[in-house]
């Protein structure tokens, strides 16, 4: 199993390929290119075949059997990518007009990967979406051209087979998976009308009934569309450039929900801030958002757009499902120092808390068991390398580039699904070779005149703690009415407004604050002075509580199990015991 799945890694070292865990050694399968000007990589969709142009040529080889399949005389390509089922290579490089401003030459070029032909070259002016897209079974390709969306038909690229034709079509994406294909396309708005994204099924294009659900929205100066992998519906993310109000340098951002049964949500982000990221759980039936200024929320959310799962605060803008899609990494990568945190999707535990500082890059191997991160050139210019984990938390190879050197890019060789079947999720940190090498923790800058006295905790903020939002068995599924909410929210209100008093009332007395463990909401409790006493104590409270919702249960008419009711029975000897405690006071 030793180059069960390699690595690709580009940089001023050339291009090569490493096995991936247990071997970490060069891969043989793959003829290292040393020359320093490597530009573009790719890899086909099931990883078999690999094509890379090294500033003279566009060289196509077989991985998997090792074979050399074809070169292409394009020593100026910068972008590469193989249609879904192998048979076309497409190839772009930059547009160049002629001296005297005439047309340049056609830049995007489809070639047949067994004969190295061209089938076919477009001028292709921008870069972004430079790459037609196929149907997973490359019964369809589509491209953008003027703002309308030109479809083929099995690779055939001499008829236009379908137009879908909009007032201005800025973006489309195809559905994943099996026909019939269906499509997102993204119209912005103008003079005061506002932007939408419809969803369509091809080739129904004729007229606005034709679409199988529509959205619009006024905030948008560009949006991202996300199909789920069962292609049943799509997310956008909705941004504007400036946000208005002046609260955020990112913009303004919007999360909505469009599924193609024609129903459609905004989803409701609890705190104010940009949309970092949001990404589908592989399952198609939930999907997680972060969001919000830093300490950024996180949450999982079902196809309702109704919260599952919160994962509180803290220093996080990204988050990663595995391939399939039982664990999810949030990790704080960019400007925030690179911590993780992955969690067990299934029962919402914390598995383990790896920090990868300065990493420009984290991807999951596709064993679902893997994680690489990366600093990579230009992103950042020193310490270049990679590392590569198992999610338990082991740190399980690295390699750094010399220092006169720099590594541009570190992507796994992909395999098709269902290759790497789900594996029972481990919490116990797998073996590792490697010290681990946890960093430590910066000191905060003190102030000189500071510097001698005692630390007082002074965190900005508290980090909300993770919560399961599903509706727990034994409450009442249904929704609260609408006066019952309003209670509710009036109930909360004071309570805050209670405990902002006390704040207050604690910030003008003298005494140093207390340590940030303790939660602010709770009245400081008279003790014994023996923390032992006080532990027992507070148990003898929480199972009298457990046991006032038990009788309340009852009276509300649920029949109760043997063993609550045999709780309720220790009532009177437990008040009794806790008298007891508390005279000994």
């Amino acid at each position: 199993s030793s180059c069960l799945f390699p690595l690709a890694v580009r940089g001023s070292e050339g291009l090569y390929m490493v096995n991936g865990p247990p071997s970490f050694t060069e891969s043989t399968a793959f003829q290292r290119d040393s020359g320093k000007n490597c530009k573009a990589v790719a890899f086909s969709k099931d990883g078999s075949l690999f094509a890379w142009c090294n500033g003279e040529k566009v060289n196509i080889v077989n991985v998997t059997s090792a074979e050399f399949l074809c070169s292409l005389d394009l020593p100026k390509a910068v972008c590469l990518e193989f249609s879904p089922k192998n048979n076309i290579l497409a190839t772009w490089q930059t547009y160049t007009t002629g001296k005297d401003g005439t047309a340049g030459m056609p830049n995007l070029q489809l070639h047949d990967v067994k004969t190295g032909k061209c089938l076919k070259s477009f001028i292709q002016k921008k870069m972004q979406n430079w790459c037609p897209c196929w149907a997973d079974d490359e019964g369809i390709c589509a491209r953008n051209v003027n703002n309308e969306v030109h479809f083929f038909e099995n690779n055939n690229f001499d008829t236009i087979a379908n137009k879908l034709h909009l007032q201005k079509v800025n973006d489309f994406v195809l559905s994943p998976g099996a026909q019939p294909t269906k499509v997102a396309v993204y119209v912005p708005g103008s003079k005061g009308a506002p932007s939408f994204v419809r969803l369509y099924q091809y080739p129904n294009f004729a007229g606005p009934q034709s679409a199988l659900a529509n959205k619009s929205f006024f905030k948008a100066d560009k949006v991202t569309m996300l199909w789920n992998k069962k292609a049943t519906a799509v997310l956008v993310i909705a941004s504007t450039e400036v946000d208005k109000t002046g609260a955020s340098y990112y913009g303004e951002q919007t999360l909505h929900y469009i599924a193609t049964n024609g129903e459609s949500a905004v989803v409701q982000l609890p705190k104010n801030g940009p949309i970092y990221d949001v990404v589908w759980n592989p399952n198609s039936v939930e999907f997680c958002a972060v969001y919000g200024f830093m300490p950024a929320k996180a949450t999982v959310f079902n196809l309702k757009c109704d919260p599952v799962f919160d994962f509180g605060t803290g220093p996080r803008n990204a988050a990663y499902y595995s391939p399939q899609g039982h664990i999810l990494v949030l990790a704080g990568f960019g400007n925030l120092r690179g911590q993780m945190e992955v969690w067990d999707v299934k029962n919402y535990k914390l598995i383990s808390k790896p920090v990868a500082s300065d990493s420009t890059y984290f991807a999951w191997c596709p064993d679902g068991e893997h994680i690489v991160t990366a600093t990579c050139a230009p992103r950042l210019r020193v310490g270049n390398g990679y590392k590569i984990w198992h999610y338990t938390g082991s740190l399980l190879h690295t390699y750094q580039v010399p220092s006169n050197e720099e590594m541009w890019q570190v992507f796994w060789q992909p395999f098709l699904e269902g290759v790497f079947p789900v594996k029972a999720v481990k919490y116990q940190a797998v073996p590792s070779e490697l010290p681990s090498t946890e960093p430590k923790p910066a000191q905060a800058y003190r102030p000189p005149a500071l510097r001698n006295k005692p630390v007082t905790s002074s965190k900005l903020h508290e980090d909300e703690p993770p919560q399961n939002m599903k509706p727990q068995s034994g409450s009442s599924d249904k929704p609260l009415s609408k006066t019952a909410l309003k209670n509710q929210r009036k109930h909360e209100a004071k309570k805050a407004a209670k405990q902002e008093a006390r704040a207050d009332a604690n910030q003008e007395s003298t005494q140093p604050s207390a340590p940030q463990s303790a939660p602010r909401s709770t009245v400081p409790a008279v003790t014994s002075g023996d923390p032992e006493v006080d532990k027992k104590i507070k148990n003898l409270k929480k199972k009298l509580k457990a046991i006032e919702q038990l009788k309340e249960q009852a009276a509300a008419g649920k029949q109760l199990e043997k063993n609550q009711l045999e709780k309720i029975q220790k009532e009177t000897a437990l008040l009794q015991e806790l008298e007891d405690l508390e005279l000994g006071l």
